[in-house]
């Protein structure tokens, strides 16, 4: 009886899980052995600031969760000390974040891989994705992009205007 009980409760775990990861934006898989209880506090405020969801799991429930959810591809990855940080919103956030901490603390917390918009990324892909900016600064830069052609193009018509009044 105990079991059964033990068992549903696994079962809605796993459910839990898999819908955590429909829809995810990004997916990253980690392997934390050895992080201290100080660098993952720090690490969890830091995830959670940045509105992602930092999970440490069982393989095997991480492998029920993943068979049909579109994760497949992170199955091989489930051996030794297994996190997960999920974003439903910002591909970018769980990337930047994990990353950050990887390079800080390099033996004892890495990145295996993940997906992000539902394609496999390698770590070495994870560490580029880390490195773009945010959807804030890539809005700011596209701005400062048209702001600097309006300018040019005021400028110019300006010129035009009174080369017209000149002549």
């Amino acid at each position: 009886m105990a079991s059964e009980k033990i068992l549903e409760q696994k079962k809605a775990r796993v459910a839990e899980i898999k819908e955590l990861l429909s829809g995810a934006a990004s997916v990253v898989v980690v392997d934390y052995k050895g992080i201290s209880v100080a660098d993952d506090t720090k690490l969890r405020a830091e995830l959670r600031e940045a509105g992602v969801q930092y999970l440490v799991i069982k393989n095997s429930m991480l492998r029920f969760a993943f068979e049909g959810s579109g994760l497949e591809e992170l199955l091989p990855l489930l051996s030794g000390t297994t996190a997960i940080a999920v974003s439903k919103e910002d591909p970018v956030a769980p990337s930047r974040v994990i990353q950050k901490y990887s390079d800080q603390l390099k033996t004892v917390f890495n990145v295996k891989a993940g997906m992000v918009d539902g394609s496999f990324f390698s770590a070495e892909q994870i560490k580029s994705v880390a490195m773009l900016p945010s959807r804030e600064g890539l809005i700011a830069q596209v701005a400062g992009s048209l702001n600097g052609i309006i300018a040019s193009l005021a400028r110019g018509l300006s010129e035009v205007a009174k080369k017209n009044e000149a002549a």
